[in-house]
């Protein structure tokens, strides 16, 4: 398939998916009233042979599992090596390079094929970046938070929806997204919403005490308080699906800019009750939604399971919705009413 097809198609399947949401109203819709669909792990080759072709296929989230190589000083991305990257990141600088050359890149490269490709498509709906930590950050070996922010800011750049934008003239994100002070689907049309969890390694390493949530919320706080929150790059994201608020397990200074919260889709609908979450504007990523009763296939449902899932998840309230539906371009594309 030539590259011009593939750009228009993606365009094409972006538009239709956009002309469904009528009572949503698409285009001036605020981005915490609508539901968009992701794959897992979407930078496993095993998944896409380049991390673009997530994106062709109409996938709104794109993940990527990150180590800190104090090594090499490096951001390696891959399932499972701590010291090497497996991957579909490729060396691009052009759109034209995102289907070709080697892969297996650390993550500044991963972040030019998104930004890279967004740019090649300005109309394309609110992207979510999900970055999965898999031991935490090594802040003592220079691989922190703000390092992270600075890889954000020279290979992102301008395509970055961050923490200051939500905040706008309010004291706390718990207050701007009560406020419902998100950006229209419109403005961030071809823009990035990051967020960051711990990683499975680092959640059951019981000698790590200071996890990927608490120590990016005090980054983050403790830039607000110095003037800084513009250089943020990222929301610090609440990790599992939980009744009551989770960000009770927190300290009073850090919960009220908890505003991103990712988790099990099936303990969403059946422990949570997530209307608590779309009252106060919240983000919601839900993970697994194959497995929501009744379960259907993880990788290849029909398209009409697939649709019906993501239309009973949206009515659940959810924001982005992920499975690993890599070949269902007629569901990834599709933002729907949330609620």
């Amino acid at each position: 398939m030539k590259l011009s097809f593939m750009v228009l198609a993606a365009g094409a399947l972006v538009a239709a998916s956009l002309s469904g949401v009528t009572a949503a109203n698409a285009d001036t819709a605020k981005v915490s009233h609508i539901t968009t669909v992701g794959v897992h792990n979407t930078y496993d080759p095993a998944a896409y042979d380049y991390l673009a072709r997530a994106l062709d296929n109409g996938s709104s989230l794109i993940e990527l599992d990150v180590w800190p190589d104090v090594f090499t000083h490096e951001w390696k991305v891959s399932h499972s090596n701590p010291l090497g990257n497996a991957n579909n990141c490729v060396a691009a600088s052009s759109t034209a390079d995102l289907y070709t050359g080697g892969k297996n890149k650390n993550l500044e490269y991963c972040l030019d094929d998104i930004r890279i490709w967004l740019a090649a498509h300005p109309g394309h709906a609110p992207l979510t970046l999900k970055l999965e930590m898999k031991t935490g950050f090594s802040d003592n070996g220079g691989l922190g938070p703000d390092e992270l922010d600075a890889t954000f800011r020279a290979h992102l750049g301008g395509a970055v929806y961050k923490p200051a934008a939500l905040l706008g003239g309010y004291a706390t994100l718990d207050a701007a997204s009560k406020g419902d002070n998100w950006a229209s689907v419109d403005s961030l049309r071809g823009k990035v919403i990051t967020e960051i969890i711990p990683g499975t390694v680092e959640e059951q390493n019981p000698t790590d005490t200071l996890k990927t949530d608490v120590e990016y919320a005090r980054y983050l706080v403790a830039q607000k308080n110095a003037g800084k929150l513009a250089d943020v790059q990222i929301f610090p994201t609440v990790h599992g699906a939980v009744g009551g608020d989770p960000r009770d397990k927190y300290t009073a200074d850090l919960k009220p800019w908890f505003v991103v919260f990712d988790g099990d889709a099936n303990a969403w609908v059946t422990q949570t009750g997530p209307g608590w979450y779309d009252s106060n504007h919240y983000y919601v990523v839900m993970t697994d939604g194959q497995n929501v009763a009744p379960a259907i296939d993880a990788h290849n449902p029909t398209a009409d399971q697939a649709n019906q899932r993501v239309a009973d998840l949206a009515k659940q309230h959810a924001s982005v919705i992920t499975s690993d539906w890599t070949g269902l371009t007629t569901v990834l594309p599709q933002v729907l009413a949330r609620g």
